[in-house]
């Protein structure tokens, strides 16, 4: 990584935890924040599974210390946004699949590991194993469908790879971006 793309990495990372806090009040019930699993796949294709890993953390602890939220922040994002960074890489770079990633990631295992959480360590009583299954995956659903559509736009107009590439990320993209600049360089002559 060159010290100019480790700067732009960093420097999207800081957009998306800005924009995850502050979007993050769209739609939002308790159990249910699709905004933020937009930003958690648009960081995992963008900069990878490590970086939306700690960009879920920061945007969790920072709604958790000045919005009030529950430990479901964090738990409610951190295993999807990973899932989802892994999947897009292990698929090369099919975006269904980073949606899938966080679907699974926070619909299902976040929202068991949420359970203990909220009933052991927050005291809340008549929860079950499953109670915020329903709600995380509708809310995964509908931030994941939001990231789809806005990355499959992205990458049509060519602007997914060339922000992959700008940012020192691997481009699974490769066809669609040469045929933008091929088209942009026969309509130029």
């Amino acid at each position: 990584m060159t010290k100019k793309s480790g700067l732009l990495k960093s420097i999207m990372l800081s957009m998306l935890v800005a924009m995850g806090v502050v979007i993050s009040p769209i739609l939002r019930i308790e159990g249910m924040c699709p905004m933020a699993h937009f930003i958690n796949i648009t960081c995992a294709v963008l900069l990878g599974p490590w970086y939306a890993l700690l960009c879920a953390t920061l945007i969790g602890v920072i709604r958790m210390m000045f919005m009030g939220i529950p430990p479901l922040a964090l738990t409610g994002a951190v295993f999807g946004a990973t899932l989802s960074g892994i999947m897009y890489r292990i698929s090369n770079g099919k975006l269904i699949f980073a949606v899938i990633g966080e679907v699974i990631g926070t619909g299902i295992i976040g929202a068991i590991v949420s359970y203990p959480v909220m009933a052991f360590i927050c005291g809340k009583a008549g929860l079950t194993w499953l109670f915020y299954v329903p709600l995380f995956v509708c809310g995964t659903l509908i931030g994941g469908t939001i990231a789809y559509f806005f990355l499959t736009a992205l990458s049509k107009s060519g602007m997914l790879a060339n922000l992959q590439k700008g940012l020192g990320a691997k481009i699974y993209d490769q066809s669609n971006a040469e045929h933008k600049r091929a088209f942009s360089n026969t309509a130029q002559d």
